[in-house]
């Protein structure tokens, strides 16, 4: 016992000199915060998720927080030592903060026990399906969850403490394109190349490769490695299986959910009406933060439009994740791709290019004439493409297909929220 309350008693003291640290205020607030309902805040490591929810749990009075980052505490059995050190460190809190939970063996069972107590709980977690798939079997909807991803670029901005003209967020911008949005390297002012490959590598070790207990490492790597040299490319899984040189479709299966699971990558499912079609098409793949690109991919160069269209997926996942809209690519019937399709609901909302550079009048009519037959095919009619600096609104014609085209800088989108 008094082993546990040490460590808790080291952990409020890091916790109160953290939240002493500047705080940059994220796009996220956690809703019935003084409701019983367990809050689960979810996302990648180092992404800002403790951070903000010891910001978010000390608009309460009382409240404790353990780590299971530590190995004393994840290694503790008797739950009862836990809840116990916490009372007394804490002097009896009724909200809890478990951060990193899922590294607490049967962590379910506490955070049910915690729950079936009346305890107002504020939960962290590193794995996104590890989580849902627990929470869901034990909690049985007596949850919600917050998604916390590396800072959006008007989180970015807010590092800086003071308001910017156009021409300041545009030269951020090509910053912000290149590090990513990893807060520790920025705010602390640390060389981003080697913080996000150490983060990278620690990614795979702790939570892929310890986790699931690989017996090769190396195959993993390998994938990664492709994976990230690739984004925004099609991926298939008979391909990966080659290329990586894994033996069965099934692990490379498996291996790209662990990565998933773990936010490092996500894919992108082609749209059609047919459930059947999306699964069988191949997936375009997408890295979670630019910067993760520039520290560990094998390209020779800065592909800025990689680096464009991969930040648009990045933000569309966020929405998504949060319920606000699915996204998808898509074929048109003439093979014509269209980077981002948007559908609420059972409405298809938005077709979205991304073109980092217009300049070439050929690259021009190539993304109209793909929003013109996805428009027809999708019946869809807000045609938007995503460019360096390149601003109008456009009625356009291919052939016989007309339509009107906005023309919005990606750094503009991203702020107003698209």
């Amino acid at each position: 016992m008094q082993k546990i309350m040490d460590v808790l008693t080291l952990q409020k003291r890091e916790m109160e000199e953290t939240l002493r640290h500047n705080y940059i205020p994220r796009d996220l607030r956690i809703t019935d915060l003084d409701k019983s309902i367990t809050k689960v805040i979810v996302g990648p490591r180092r992404a800002g998720k403790s951070f903000f929810a010891m910001h978010e749990v000390t608009k309460l009075s009382n409240f404790g927080y353990l780590n299971f980052d530590d190995e004393v505490l994840y290694h503790v059995e008797d739950y009862n030592l836990l809840l116990e050190a916490a009372k007394r460190v804490y002097h009896d809190p009724k909200t809890l903060l478990l951060d990193e939970v899922q590294n607490l063996k049967n962590w379910e069972l506490f955070v049910n026990r915690l729950q079936r107590q009346n305890y107002n709980l504020v939960v962290t977690g590193s794995n996104s399906k590890l989580l849902s798939r627990e929470l869901s079997t034990h909690l049985t909807g007596r949850y919600l969850t917050f998604f916390i991803l590396p800072f959006s670029f008007g989180e970015y901005l807010r590092v800086f403490g003071k308001e910017f003209i156009e021409a300041e967020k545009r030269a951020h911008f090509i910053d912000y394109v290149q590090r990513g949005g990893f807060p520790e390297p920025l705010v602390k002012q640390l060389e981003f190349r080697n913080y996000l490959s150490s983060l990278y590598d620690s990614l795979l070790l702790k939570d892929i490769m310890m986790r699931y207990k690989l017996k090769s490492t190396k195959a993993l790597q390998d994938l990664s490695s492709f994976l990230i040299t690739n984004i925004g490319n099609f991926v298939s899984y008979n391909n990966l299986t080659r290329l990586s040189q894994i033996k069965s479709v099934h692990t490379v299966i498996k291996y790209l959910n662990y990565l998933e699971e773990a936010f490092l990558f996500f894919t992108v499912n082609a749209f059609s009406h047919k459930m059947k079609e999306q699964i069988k098409s191949n997936k375009k793949i997408y890295v979670i933060d630019n910067g993760f690109y520039h520290a560990k991919s094998f390209a020779l160069s800065a592909n800025l439009g990689k680096l464009f269209e991969n930040l648009a997926a990045v933000e569309l996942r966020k929405r998504a994740l949060r319920g606000q809209m699915d996204f998808y690519y898509y074929r048109s019937q003439q093979n014509y791709e269209v980077d981002f399709v948007i559908k609420k609901g059972t409405e298809i909302e938005k077709l979205i290019q991304v073109s980092y550079d217009l300049s070439d009048e050929k690259v021009k009519k190539r993304e109209i004439r793909a929003l013109l037959h996805a428009s027809r095919e999708l019946n869809c009619k807000e045609l938007i493409v995503l460019t360096e600096d390149y601003e109008a609104e456009e009625e356009v014609e291919w052939f016989g297909l007309k339509g009107k085209v906005q023309f919005m800088p990606l750094w503009r989108w991203l702020l107003e929220g698209g």
